[in-house]
């Protein structure tokens, strides 16, 4: 008997799934999927003023990934990776995730249950502001990710979450500070310049 395969589409917003299930499954196009502590969330494709924000910050790593390839190894969009957590029963794709190492073991589908990235960044959208805050920054520590920006148009504001000994610590950064870390030594991205990428449209 052949075992039909998951296919999941835009109707299938908020129904329960396990992880094991949702992982290799099959999704219709024209929409983003990710599993929400065990349910299914269908996200649009993102608006104008939000892929600008996530192209500007971007183009900042990949100048810098081709000014200091022996530091960075890859930096992939929403689309381009995944993170799988399954101590939350979830799956998601950050906007961009900057990976410092390659992945080790077979280069395969499976590769993403062990292959986590130094720094995640999200860019704060209404329909994903609770998820973005609350559930990720959760999911990303359990990872092990080393650093999580949460950048929001809205509030005028980067919040910087570091990994440290027992929980993140946070730094707020406002339009007039930039994006640095020790994890890309020289790298600086102005918070202003991200926000004023798209021309102020926050819409």
């Amino acid at each position: 008997m052949i075992k039909e395969k998951t296919i999941i589409g835009p109707r299938m917003h908020g129904r329960k799934m396990t992880l094991k299930k949702f992982e290799f499954a099959q999704v219709e196009e024209g929409c983003y999927y990710e599993l929400a502590r065990g349910y299914i969330v269908v996200s649009e494709v993102a608006n104008y003023y939000h892929a600008m924000q996530v192209m500007g910050i971007k183009t900042a790593l990949v100048l810098y990934y081709a000014a200091h390839p022996e530091i960075i190894h890859a930096v992939l969009a929403s689309q381009e990776c995944k993170l799988v957590v399954p101590d939350w029963e979830s799956e998601r794709h950050p906007d961009l995730s900057v990976y410092l190492t390659a992945p080790k073991g077979p280069k395969n589908r499976t590769m993403w249950r062990t292959w986590i990235p130094e720094l995640t960044i999200e860019v704060v959208s209404e329909s994903s502001r609770d998820r973005d805050y609350t559930q990720k920054r959760d999911e990303y520590w359990s990872l092990g990710v080393k650093e999580y920006w949460i950048v929001d148009a809205k509030l005028d504001q980067v919040l910087v979450l570091t990994r440290g000994r027992s929980q993140w610590t946070e730094k707020t950064l406002s339009p007039a500070d930039s994006c640095e870390t020790k994890l890309l030594p020289g790298f600086k991205l102005q918070c202003k310049a991200i926000f004023d990428v798209a021309g102020g449209d926050k819409e």
